[in-house]
């Protein structure tokens, strides 16, 4: 029923992906290749805030695999920051660190999107949802705050650690300071990571590019095969609820649910059925195939140079 009654969107899909501009299809691809490499240097600036100088192809290198490997495994994310963290050590980066960078990038990642996310419903003239971004600009605010205090003064936890510690302690009949040595140079780890000012919007900035021009990509397959006039404020919209979408589902990629989220969200802005599922295939080719494919053998040969693994010791 679904081939019977889809079928005449399919078929004039399909006839759009027969030939597209080559030209919009180089720019496309063009921007996909940005926007990974934004995500490395976002995280490159937050290893530098640790003192780290590493070079930014081996911090692109690292995005591409670890991106890969978040959306194509079953439990991607635990494999995907497994292998963050082994690459962070490499580079030189302390436990402390390492787990810190892993974290603040995650945040500033959704911050990004939440933030793209309003400038699109306030270009579409809609009332984002405020009360939520002033919660998550909030969240990161405290959250940034508290790693800055900690840095300038790793002495303020130790108290309630060890309250915290000898309550757990007594449970497990254990020493009450059993661990405390180790929480106390974690702390002292996290010292050597101060995110100043320059850094930190250096990061952001990197992170709202890495999606914006995500975005920019799904615009440009568009134009790759339709001439119909197109607003790019729809499309962002479309992208930023297919995006959110995808973070909530257990299925590799998100395959099936962001593609179903963008197809209607692009039909919802009046593009036309046929239209918009090939500008989406066309999409997935490029974000899903040639990008996971290009971390994949980024993958193997970071492996091939570097075999042994680093052992997340403290």
């Amino acid at each position: 029923m679904e081939l019977v009654i889809g079928w005449p969107a399919l078929a004039a899909a399909m006839s759009h992906l027969s030939a597209p501009r080559p030209g919009w299809l180089v720019v496309a691809l063009a921007a996909e290749v940005v926007a990974m490499a934004a995500y490395g240097r976002m995280q490159q600036f937050l290893l530098r805030s640790a003192g780290l100088r590493v070079r930014a192809y081996r911090n692109v290198a690292v995005a591409y695999a670890a991106h890969s490997l978040n959306e194509t495994l079953p439990g991607g994310p635990a494999f995907s920051t497994r292998f963050n963290y082994q690459q962070m050590r490499r580079f030189g980066a302390t436990p402390a660190v390492a787990a810190w960078c892993i974290a603040l990038s995650g945040i500033l990642s959704t911050a990004a999107l939440a933030l793209v996310t309003a400038l699109g419903a306030l270009a579409s003239a809609q009332r984002p949802q405020w009360y939520g971004l002033v919660g998550l600009a909030v969240t990161i605010g405290l959250v940034i705050y508290g790693v800055r205090l900690v840095n300038r003064r790793p002495g303020i936890v130790h108290p309630p650690v060890r309250w915290v510690l000898a309550r757990i302690n007594r449970w497990r009949r254990r020493p009450a300071d059993d661990g405390f040595a180790q929480v106390r140079e974690v702390v002292g780890q996290l010292g050597a990571a101060r995110l100043t000012p320059c850094n930190g919007a250096a990061a952001a900035t990197f992170a709202i590019l890495n999606w914006a021009l995500d975005a920019l990509c799904l615009w440009v397959c568009l134009r790759a095969v339709t001439d119909e006039p197109i607003g790019a404020n729809q499309v962002l919209l479309a992208f930023c609820a297919a995006m959110a979408a995808g973070t909530i589902t257990i299925v590799p990629g998100g395959l099936g649910v962001i593609d179903s989220a963008l197809t209607l969200g692009l039909i919802g802005g009046g593009i036309n059925p046929a239209t918009a599922i090939a500008a989406v295939v066309l999409y997935r080719i490029i974000s899903f195939g040639f990008i996971i494919g290009a971390g994949w053998i980024t993958w193997l040969l970071i492996r091939r140079r570097h075999p042994v693994t680093v052992t997340p010791t403290m």
